[in-house]
Formats: structure tokens, sequence, C-alpha cells
């Protein structure tokens, strides 16, 4: 699979709450670092396990991902790295509230698998959801 399709992939499993797959789509050495964590949120994972277990949790909090748009891609000179400009559209389970969380991500993809994912998310557009 190209880095494109893997993100399509990556795409419809979050909105899909398919967290299995998900955690499926990284290599087993694979990494997610989010340098700007919010309340509650580690700042990095490490390893496809790490990865699973952190993303089948996260099934329980009182969120649902409606889609991921992407707002701009940038491929790069690197063919394995990939940035993306994304709108998180999503709503709160417990109050019904929909909200928007802006993030620029960049991954680093290999032979189909994510080695890196890298989530700059703005603080400020990610609700409480406690």
């Amino acid at each position: 699979m190209t880095p494109l399709e893997v993100l399509e992939l990556r795409r419809r499993h979050i909105v899909d709450r398919d967290f299995e797959s998900f955690a499926n789509l990284f290599a087993e050495d694979g990494v997610i670092e989010m340098p700007f964590a919010v309340a509650g949120l580690p700042d990095r994972l490490d390893g496809r396990e790490a990865i699973r277990e952190f993303s089948l949790k996260a099934a329980d909090h009182p969120v649902e991902i409606v889609d991921l748009r992407v707002v701009q891609l940038h491929e790069t000179v690197d063919p394995e790295v990939v940035i993306l400009e994304l709108v998180t559209d999503g709503r709160n389970t417990t109050t019904g509230e929909p909200f928007q969380a802006t993030c620029v991500q960049v991954f680093r993809i290999q032979n189909g698998e994510i080695k890196l994912f890298r989530d700059y998310v703005s603080a400020a557009t990610v609700p409480d959801l406690s």
C-alpha cells in the first residue's frame, strides 16, 4: 500500500471505531508522539501493542469521530513522509455537542506500515471529554 492508501485506511478505521484495525496499521515498533498532548493523554506510545492498548481504552471515552478532514496534504521529498493539516469533526457522546479539533500530523510510513505518527493538535480546539 502507498502511504496515502494507509492514511485513508486509518481514517476509515477511526471513523468506524475499529481500533483493533487502526492499531494493526502500525509497525511492530511503531510510535505515536503527541508533543502538545491534552490532559489525560500520553505524549508518547511505543510499539504496536501499546498503541493497541491505548486505542481500545480510548473507545470508552465519550467521543465519536465523525470525520477526519484533510485541509492540506503535503508530500515530501522523502516518499515515506507525509504531512497533513487536518480537522477532526466529532461529538461528545454524553452531551451530543459537536466539536472540531485542528492539528498538523506527520507520518513516516514504510512498507505499508505506520512507523511514526506525530500529532500536533491544538489543545485549545479539543473539548473536555470527561
